[in-house]
């Protein structure tokens, strides 16, 4: 609607301000100060219209006008839909938008609520079509400035990273930014140094994840590390001493952290298909029992492989049969298939786990000394054991039985196992912290 149809009517003018950088934004008097001066100054002309701005300051500073993301742009449009503006007054148009079609989209909200739109430095109505043609070709050539503006600022950064130039961005762990450069943090750079030495040494990011996180490792911004941090982490050419732009490396203008060796090293492994890499994790872990199981003569029982072709398989031999003693009339197996005597053990767990008993003892337990596993969350681990087991790597399934389990007898008629039912509320405890990292590769 046109003010002139209104001239009896007191119009609020609402003054809209943006500027595209904090640039000068500290200065006692700054870009948004001067577009203010001109808008209150066009309002003041107007007075005899009956025109007279808001008090209420609608200041963008630091702010694109290729987005309609603002907060004061946000406050001004729920005063428009409120009813509470009349007319919005610009120094130019670009300052409300500088896109097509969130400008479109603006117009079209203003319209709806009876809002005028006026540039100070561009005479236009917007009720006319004359005038949403001219505001069309002024919006084209703002969109034209911005987009040649982009394509400006791109074509710098690529001829700066070409030249090795660090750019701007988050500042990776190992480095610190002085003057618009990377310099090397020698503290974190050790740490750098760590984890691709342990990552070369486990073959696991999973593995590795899981033991930096237990060390409370914690990334440039202080949170703690996780996988997905650590495959960036170890991937990253920064480290070589390089400038990555669009795929393509430079040689970077800052020091190298990682070696070549250790860098191939690691890069090697990573170009392993992750289930290769666990397979080769779980080679590697101990025998579930170790320590743990004995003959009926008290015999330690002790892990042992054999290899018929490509095929690997596990036992757990009486040590009286491997020095060769005599154990009289004993009638109980010597040597016993790993796979199975694990799974009968863990089966045996599961069983008491879900005991009346047990789950009152748990219970009691971690109400006196554990405050931050509710009730509920307890339960939950008790009776999803077989889940959450599965999640565990074997050297966490490992140390767990070696918390639950005190001793294990092999008898002429089966296992005995012994549980140690006041280190079930530990291992509630133990099986919770895996659940907040990632799935095993």
């Amino acid at each position: 609607m046109d003010s002139n149809s209104r001239p009896n009517r007191r119009l609020r003018c609402a003054i809209y301000t943006r500027k595209s950088t904090e640039e000068g934004l500290d200065m006692e008097f700054n870009s948004l100060d001067a577009q203010r001066e001109a808008c209150e100054a066009y309002i003041a002309s107007q007075r005899s219209e009956g025109w007279a701005y808001l008090r209420e300051r609608y200041d963008d500073g630091g702010f694109s006008g290729g987005t309609l993301e603002r907060p004061a742009l946000k406050q001004l449009i729920a005063d428009v839909e409120d009813g509470l503006v009349d007319v919005i007054v610009v120094y130019k148009i670009d300052r409300l938008s500088r896109a097509l079609m969130d400008f479109s989209k603006l117009v079209e909200l203003f319209d709806r609520h009876g809002v005028t739109f006026v540039s100070v430095t561009q005479s236009f109505n917007t009720t006319t079509s004359m005038g949403r043609l001219t505001l069309n070709i002024l919006l084209s050539f703002a969109q034209f400035e911005r987009e040649v503006t982009a394509e400006r600022i791109r074509d710098k950064v690529a001829a700066s990273r070409k030249k090795g130039m660090w750019m701007g961005g988050y500042v990776p762990l190992g480095y610190d930014v002085v003057d618009h450069k990377l310099l090397v943090n020698e503290n974190e750079a050790a740490q750098v140094r760590r984890i691709f030495e342990r990552f070369v040494e486990l073959g696991s990011a999973t593995v590795l994840a899981r033991e930096l996180r237990r060390e409370e490792a914690c990334n440039k911004q202080g949170t703690l590390i996780d996988k997905g941090y650590l495959y960036r982490l170890l991937k990253n050419r920064v480290y070589r001493g390089e400038a990555v732009h669009k795929g393509t490396a430079y040689p970077g203008e800052h020091d190298a952290i990682i070696d070549a060796d250790l860098w191939d090293r690691a890069h090697a492994i990573l170009q392993e298909s992750p289930r290769k890499r666990a397979n080769n994790t779980r080679a590697q872990t101990p025998a579930l029992l170790k320590g743990l199981i004995f003959s009926e003569t008290g015999a330690a029982m002790t892990p042992t492989t054999t290899k018929k072709g490509s095929k690997l398989y596990r036992y757990y031999v009486s040590m009286d049969v491997i020095r060769n003693r005599d154990t009289g009339d004993e009638t109980a197996p010597t040597r016993l298939a790993a796979g199975m005597v694990e799974k009968a053990v863990v089966t045996e767990i599961r069983r008491i786990l879900q005991t009346p008993e047990v789950v009152t003892q748990v219970l009691s337990a971690l109400k006196t000394n554990t405050a931050d596993i509710s009730e509920a969350n307890a339960l939950g681990a008790l009776h999803e054991f077989d889940t959450l087991w599965t999640q565990l790597f074997p050297a966490e399934q490992a140390r767990i039985v070696q918390l639950l389990v005190r001793r294990i007898t092999v008898t002429a008629t089966g296992l005995e196992v012994d549980i140690r039912r006041e280190g079930i509320a530990g291992v509630i405890r133990e099986m919770f912290a895996p659940r907040e990292l990632e799935a095993a590769e």
